[in-house]
């Protein structure tokens, strides 16, 4: 049997499209993979160029009496595009992307950008040459050229602008010295630096006992050559981010690099600031919000070995460090990690293939880890690591459960209760600060009685049903639907209807009730500018304000001392999303809020508002008691045969009419039924949870198998099935696996 490769000849991101295909010869088969280097008659002059092979197939595209051979492998020729290459093939396997798609999330650089370049007039002579120079450029009266030699006697290398623009000496000038080898110009990389206004300080925190157990417990293995991924379950405020800098600080002596993985922008600023202040110039960040050339910077100055640390979301994964040593992920539970766009992989497992690939080890941090990665660490698949204790021993904040339908019940309809009020005023008089949080995850449309906590959920999927414009209740992993109650069906009363609350109404709410006090509000609106997460939280923690208002990006991760107290309003909102993971996302949230609370030497205490103070997610976020919720949680997986007992595979069929994708998931579901496979379930098709988009009909299967690769290879008959059918021509299939938000 025959075999192809597709090559790649240049690397460069515009021209990921040109793959041009070529025979293996049966000596090679062997050796090629996706990733190698490879030598390649190229062109009518068949030139041996190098090129990369980016897949091996059994199906020539072209007449195979046309196609050329694969000349030889490159010897040594293991570059960074390699792995990346190799990592993006496996990304195409494993998550149901084209090769394309996989290739241009990998090969970060979405354009090239020219560097900025600096450059420097030097004096090639000594003083007294140059001194008999200027006497002759005096005596001939070349101005500019005495002008410039007279400034380079004082300082004998300027910047070129500075000549340039301040003495006006021309280029040309410039060069007749050069040609004359009086001076020359020294070009150097001027790199676009976003931590360039930062500061190195000087570090001396000594870890507390539990943090240098989980160090050594890490270092005894990667000092033996033993890479393995670990799951860091520390409660907040044990100092997870310390534990973090002294493996890096190993890795970094051993001549090797780290990434740092965070959920989301709003990390950056403090998380930047820790990092930056023990490890200097060799930090560097990655965020959407930098400047294409920043962002070409970052990745040329890791390539070149420039730098030792990238922190940045999920698309800092890809930095390429050749010497990759250690991946940390923060935050691990966040569902920002899981890319809503093809290919939609979870950074997660692909840092876990990265790191495999590098021989690195892998560290997940969360102080309310994701029900998934706890399940593995309990099988033994990560080696869990605990911290019960905050770093400085401080007790967790004290919490109380304010359950709104009684506030309503005895006249109070303000969003915040009468205990949060007291506690306000309180803290205001101490002159400590405070955080109202709103939980607005889920706010899609969910119904629920303010009278007595009923939602409207679905009696098939345990999961709440949406509100759609027309009145209707839909399920969207089932398509069950209902007409939207004008009472509720438990209690009989007209409180029943979606939850409209936003920041800036709860800010002028405390603006109201608390006149005198500073409001600072932090949300999509008022986060739009480049540095706003940088001066609103810098802001907060120079206490200019008393009181931070903000959705969830306010309670990850940041450290401010005099906070005291925090208000999570509508604490239910998460718990009812339309979503089988919505009370794992609704404790965390909680917890990871919570935790602000009392991080400084004064005593925190939380205020947790809801109408469903008795549900599990609420009970055991109070006691912050991930080993509760866990048990709670993964007894309703079992249940339900969701991730992670089951693996999930969303298959989404989007199309320009309605009849197309109808038609479409209904020939596949039969396709699918047809297939038999042993312990398969599917739901569907139903109607997406938007089943309409710009004018795009929308329709999805879900299938659940215990096993992943039964489901990668279900995906890849289908694929294999649709490639070239004409009647599918204009409907688009994706497939998600383990999907982390509704459809």
């Amino acid at each position: 049997m025959a075999y192809y490769a597709s090559v790649i000849i240049d690397i460069s991101h515009e021209k990921l499209d040109r793959t041009f295909q070529y025979k293996i010869p049966e000596e090679l088969f062997s050796q090629i993979y996706p990733g190698v280097l490879v030598f390649v008659p190229f062109g009518i002059g068949n030139r041996i160029l190098r090129g990369f092979v980016i897949e091996v197939t059994d199906y020539a595209e072209f007449d195979e009496q046309k196609l050329k051979e694969i000349d030889s492998i490159v010897e040594g020729g293991v570059v960074i595009e390699s792995q990346l290459i190799a990592l993006a093939h496996w990304m195409h396997r494993n998550y149901g992307a084209t090769m394309n798609q996989a290739l241009k999330t990998v090969i970060p650089v979405k354009q090239k950008i020219k560097a900025k370049e600096q450059r420097i007039v030097c004096l090639c002579m000594d003083e007294n040459e140059a001194a008999g120079q200027l006497a002759l450029y005096k005596k001939k009266h070349y101005v500019a050229r005495a002008r410039l030699l007279e400034e380079l006697l004082i300082h004998p290398q300027l910047s070129y602008d500075i000549v340039t623009q301040k003495l006006n000496v021309t280029a040309n000038v410039i060069r007749a010295l050069e040609e004359q080898k009086i001076v020359k110009v020294i070009r150097q990389v001027d790199y676009r630096t976003p931590t360039g206004h930062l500061q190195k300080k000087s570090y001396s925190i000594e870890l507390n006992e539990l943090q240098r157990q989980a160090v050594d417990t890490a270092l005894s293995n990667m000092h033996q050559g033993i890479h393995k991924t670990y799951l860091l379950h520390g409660v907040t405020g044990s100092g997870k981010t310390e534990v973090y800098m002294e493996l890096i600080a190993d890795v970094i002596k051993n001549g090797r690099q780290a990434i740092v993985l965070i959920p989301e922008i709003a990390l950056t600023y403090q998380t930047v600031m820790r990092f930056y202040g023990r490890f200097g110039e060799r930090v560097s960040i990655m965020n959407s919000r930098l400047s294409k050339g920043e962002r070409y910077d970052q990745f040329l100055r890791a390539k070149n070995g420039e730098i030792d640390i990238m922190i940045g979301p999920r698309s800092a994964l890809f930095t390429p460090f050749l010497n990759l040593g250690l991946i940390i992920i923060d935050e691990e539970h966040e569902g920002s990690y899981k890319s809503e766009s093809l290919p939609r992989y979870h950074a997660r497992e692909t840092a876990i293939e990265r790191a495999r690939m590098a021989d690195a080890s892998v560290v997940l941090g969360s102080a309310t880890p994701s029900v998934d990665s706890y399940y593995k660490a309990q099988k033994g698949e990560y080696q869990l690591i605990e911290m019960t204790q905050r770093a400085t021993y401080q007790p967790l904040p004290a919490c109380d459960v304010v359950d709104l339908r009684e506030e309503l019940k005895s006249g109070n309809r303000s969003i915040l209760s009468r205990k949060l009020q007291d506690l306000i005023e309180d803290r205001l008089a101490k002159k400590q600060q405070i955080m109202l949080f709103l939980n607005r995850r889920g706010l899609s449309g969910f119904v629920s009685c303010r009278a007595c906590g009923c939602v409207m959920k679905c009696p098939h999927c345990d999961v709440s049903l949406s509100l759609h414009k027309d009145g209707k209740l839909m399920c969207h992993y089932c398509g069950y639907e209902e007409k939207a109650p004008l009472v509720c069906p438990k209690c009989q009363s007209k409180y029943i209807s979606g939850f409209k609350a936003g920041t800036q109404k709860i800010e002028e709410v405390v603006k109201q009730r608390f006149p005198m006090a500073r409001t600072l509000r932090m949300d999509f609106d008022t986060t739009r500018s480049k540095d706003s997460y940088e001066k609103i939280l810098s802001a907060f923690s120079s206490q200019e304000a008393d009181i931070l208002i903000g959705t969830q990006m306010i309670v990850k991760g940041h450290d401010f001392p005099k906070v005291t107290l925090v208000g999570i309003l509508a604490a239910d909102l998460s718990m009812y999303a339309s979503d089988y993971r919505a009370s794992e996302r609704t404790f965390q949230l909680l917890t990871q809020a919570a935790g602000r609370a009392g991080r400084g030497s004064e005593a925190g205490e939380v205020v947790i508002q809801t109408y469903n103070p008795e549900h599990y997610s609420i009970q055991t976020a109070k006691t912050q008691d991930y080993g509760a919720f866990y048990q709670a949680e993964i007894s309703v997986r079992k249940i339900m045969a969701y991730p992670p007992i089951s693996n999930l595979m969303l298959v989404m069929f989007t199309a320009k009419q309605q009849k197309q994708a109808d038609w479409a998931a209904s020939y596949l579901a039969a396709l699918i039924k047809k297939a038999q496979i042993a312990e398969l379930k599917m739901i569907g098709p139903a109607n997406a949870l938007i089943g309409k988009m710009n004018d795009i009909y929308r329709k999805v299967i879900y299938i659940k198998h215990s096993e992943y690769h039964q489901l990668v290879r279900l995906k890849d008959r289908l694929e294999l099935f649709l490639k070239d059918r004409k009647e599918f021509k204009e409907i688009h299939i994706s497939f998600d696996f383990n999907p982390m938000n509704g459809f």
